[in-house]
């Protein structure tokens, strides 16, 4: 009879009911002959419990992760809203000294004036994304009139106008 073992925690559990197994029916041999070594039935229990043991230790391993991964999402809204307050006070204050600003470890944005080929390449994709949605500016819209054909209108002739009164019953 063979055991399926299917995931991790499965295996320490295979590994409990085999040292239980091995305490109760391997007493009386002195070795037993497995995977080409021999092994004592101590030695055989020793390394199915280190089985047991490193998948306790993992499992606890990550009780503690998770912890500490919950600790910082609580935590982290805070502390990331403090550290901006602080980048903005040092930015404020020291905003005039990039050696001062570098020992914070916060680098000024220099705004590099863009060339001409860049502003005419802008204009010219400017110009391409407008042709392509179709956008329009105001004086564009109110240019644009319908044009109707093909509709045969047919005048209405009422014989009688009907004119609506409003009576008050007091």
């Amino acid at each position: 009879m063979t055991t399926k073992v299917q995931g991790k925690g499965q295996v320490s559990v295979v590994a409990q009911q085999l040292i239980a197994g091995a305490a109760k029916h391997f007493t009386n041999m002195a070795q037993l002959t497995l995977l080409g070594g021999s092994f004592t039935p101590a030695e055989l229990a020793a390394k199915l419990q280190s089985v047991v043991t490193l998948r306790s230790e993992v499992d606890a391993a990550k009780a503690t992760t998770q912890a500490k991964l919950a600790i910082e999402t609580a935590n982290m809204p805070a502390l990331r809203a403090l550290m901006s307050a602080t980048v903005t006070y040092v930015k404020a204050v020291y905003g005039n000294s990039p050696d001062v600003l570098a020992d914070f470890g916060i680098q000024t944005k220099v705004r590099v004036p863009l060339t001409v080929e860049a502003k005419v390449a802008a204009a010219a994709k400017r110009a391409a994304t407008r042709a392509a949605r179709h956008t329009m500016g105001k004086q564009q819209r109110k240019a644009i009139k319908g044009d109707v054909t093909g509709v045969l209108v047919t005048p209405v002739t009422a014989a009688t106008t009907v004119v609506p009164t409003t009576a008050r019953s007091e």
